[in-house]
């Protein structure tokens, strides 16, 4: 084996290494940042869809956890909750990871630490893109959930007995009738809105993390060595920067996953506009701003010291 193969399957390897770093550490991220946020985002989704329902967030909030309890109500769709961020943020790190790679070696860096925060941005904005493809079906699962009461409401009228039956149905079940009635396509149904929010979204995530991680940075500091306290901070920036620069977009997903819309997203987002008025773009923008500041904040301390950690083992080991 010549010095030169040997080089490259030694770098192949690293790559691998750093690719499952990657893969774990937003893995558990996921996890912790849905058991942080999951009951305001059950009162987002329920304003997203029904904003006619609640008179606002603490409105939702209380109904809800009066009507249906904790686990059934505000921790509804948890699993499949778990089972998206679990999907979208171990696929959105490791691509991120990866197109840091390829970004660095077209621009000629040693090391991907060597790219600017836009850079970093427009990895995140491609890493989006393989990130949705996971995400869209355990998303229409969770958001259908999450709103299972609501619709039947508003489909009947009033909650009967059988609703309420059918209202305790699970993330299988609710698989299950999904994949009879419409196949996989039907798992798929937000795709194109999905791909419209995820991508500008994590252009924004990625930028807003990186720069603020630059600015908490003291002279001659290397952003990652700020501290956990100042890198909650700078994932908090990331999270706020991208719900208020995908909201409309979060919005029309919900509605057409939620609600079966067959209609193009931007046919749904003039419907709405028209309808009820810009506003609606933005019902349940109140929790969700809430919920990401400790949720994100947690989510990228839990990916950075995880990916610490594992870079550390793997080097002394």
């Amino acid at each position: 084996m010549t010095l030169e193969s040997t080089a490259r399957e030694t770098q192949h390897i690293r790559n691998l290494k750093a690719g499952l770093i990657d893969f774990v550490a937003g893995s558990l991220g996921g996890i912790a940042l849905v058991y942080v946020g999951q009951p305001l985002d059950t009162v987002k989704v329920k304003m997203q869809t029904f904003p006619s329902m609640y008179k606002g967030m603490v409105n939702c909030f209380l109904q809800t956890l009066r009507t249906d309890g904790v686990i059934r109500g505000l921790y509804a769709g948890t699993m499949p909750a778990v089972v998206a961020n679990v999907a979208e943020n171990s696929v959105l790190f490791a691509a991120y990871g990866g197109c840091q790679k390829v970004i660095s070696n077209l621009l000629g860096l040693k090391k991907v630490e060597d790219l600017t925060s836009f850079q970093n941005a427009c990895a995140g904005f491609f890493a989006a893109f393989f990130s949705s493809l996971t995400l869209c079906p355990t998303e229409l699962i969770k958001c259908k959930l999450q709103a299972l009461r609501e619709v039947q409401t508003e489909a009947t009228g009033t909650v009967t007995e059988t609703n309420i039956i059918k209202k305790n149905i699970g993330p299988w079940s609710l698989t299950n009738q999904i994949l009879k009635e419409q196949g996989i396509r039907g798992l798929f149904s937000g795709l194109s809105s999905t791909i419209a929010r995820e991508m500008p979204g994590y252009f924004f995530f990625f930028g807003g993390y990186e720069i603020t991680r630059e600015l908490l940075a003291k002279p001659h500091e290397n952003r990652d060595d700020i501290g956990w306290q100042k890198t909650m901070v700078a994932g908090a920036v990331g999270g706020t920067v991208l719900w208020l620069v995908i909201f409309p977009a979060d919005v029309v997903k919900s509605r057409i996953q939620v609600k079966n819309l067959k209609d193009p997203a931007l046919v749904v987002m003039k419907d709405i506009v028209k309808n009820e008025g810009i506003g609606s773009l933005y019902n349940g923008l109140k929790p969700t701003l809430i919920r990401t500041i400790p949720a994100t904040a947690t989510l990228f301390v839990t990916y950075e010291y995880t990916k610490r950690f594992m870079h550390n083992y793997f080097e002394n080991s």
